[in-house]
């Protein structure tokens, strides 16, 4: 068993992550070109093609796909008679400029903040993960790994590895006759995750409390309260509020199959993740509320009365997402790679 495993059960598998770590790389990609041509600094005119862009951020074309479709959807690229997009925010006739794509190019500065230096089974982890999040609330769903492995151009054996990694999560399941399933996300299987993670949630939490430093739970705390004051919260930034109070506060649980218990019981995240991306609907303000509450009772040290406001706070959080998921049932389903095929 590896340290790290043995002082926090809800580390992440690969600690050593990128700029952003809690980001999709999509958003990231948008992120970044977004910045650049609103602030002029990449060249109006640039030929904006898949796979330069992909070798320059370290990533598969799939995050660099979605990235571009965003950029034309906000008309800051825009078609042209030729491959790839072209740089013009302002809807101007002009001559392509096809040039080999570059930091300079793009007016950005040092190659470190955008190269992924992960390994390659981190990325395509990560980008199966955020497909299969994307389509489990709209059904059942039969994923090919050979498919999976031509489109994202790896072998099948790290299509294998990172579905085994996804199943340790929840997301999918591998039957006896070797195929791998995913969804359906239904109010039953939310209903049960939150039941699970009310059981065992404010347990860990009493158990973990005592042992938390002041410095990180007062940084959680400002997290939640600048989202409070905030106009509108980013996906990541909700992500980071989920990860600090519902991993970072249980990481001093001692009981590994618990905490691998309360690690799959995570769906509820992904009904907001699609929620966001859909909707562009942010934090909850009772949710931020709650979590302010329950670290404010966790640095005065009253940690019975916090693991009990957590208990409280996923079982409204549970009304709250079934509502949710409600609301996805009636919105179009969304494209799909190639190699997901719905079943029902």
């Amino acid at each position: 068993m590896r340290e790290s495993e043995a002082t926090d059960p809800f580390a992440p598998e690969n600690p050593m992550k990128a700029v952003s770590t809690s980001a999709s790389r999509y958003a990231m990609i948008h992120q970044v070109l977004r910045d650049a041509i609103v602030n002029g600094t990449a060249r109006h005119g640039l030929v904006l093609l898949e796979a330069p862009l992909a070798e320059l951020f370290g990533t598969s074309r799939v995050p660099v796909r979605k990235a571009l479709d965003l950029l034309h959807e906000e008309g800051l690229i825009c078609r042209f008679d030729g491959r790839g997009y072209l740089i013009n925010p302002d809807g101007l006739d002009m001559e392509p400029l096809r040039l080999p794509l570059s930091h300079a190019h793009l007016g950005l500065n040092g190659e470190a903040e955008l190269m992924d230096t992960r390994p390659l089974g981190e990325r395509i982890v990560e980008e199966i993960g955020a497909a299969l999040s994307t389509c489990i609330a709209f059904g059942h769903y039969r994923l090919d790994e050979q498919a999976a492995a031509e489109h994202y151009g790896v072998s099948r054996a790290v299509v294998r590895e990172a579905l085994m990694r996804l199943r340790d999560r929840g997301l999918v399941e591998k039957e006896p006759y070797s195929q791998w399933l995913a969804g359906p996300l239904t109010a039953r299987e939310v209903t049960e995750d939150y039941e699970l993670r009310a059981c065992l949630e404010p347990e860990a939490l009493r158990q973990s409390a005592p042992g938390l430093a002041r410095e990180m739970l007062e940084a959680m705390l400002q997290r939640v309260i600048d989202a409070q004051n905030s106009d509108h919260c980013s996906l990541e930034e909700i992500e980071q509020l989920e990860e600090d109070l519902h991993q970072h506060c249980l990481a001093g649980l001692q009981n590994r199959k618990i905490a691998a218990l309360i690690r799959q019981g995570q769906s509820p995240m992904i009904i907001s993740r699609i929620f966001y991306s859909l909707l562009g609907i942010g934090a909850d303000p009772a949710m931020l509320a709650e979590h302010r509450l329950i670290l404010e009772l966790l640095l005065h040290g009253a940690f019975d009365a916090a693991a009990l406001n957590l208990r409280e706070h996923l079982q409204r959080a549970r009304q709250r997402m079934l509502q949710r998921l409600k609301v996805l049932s009636v919105l179009p389903e969304q494209p799909l790679p190639g190699y997901l095929n719905k079943i029902s």
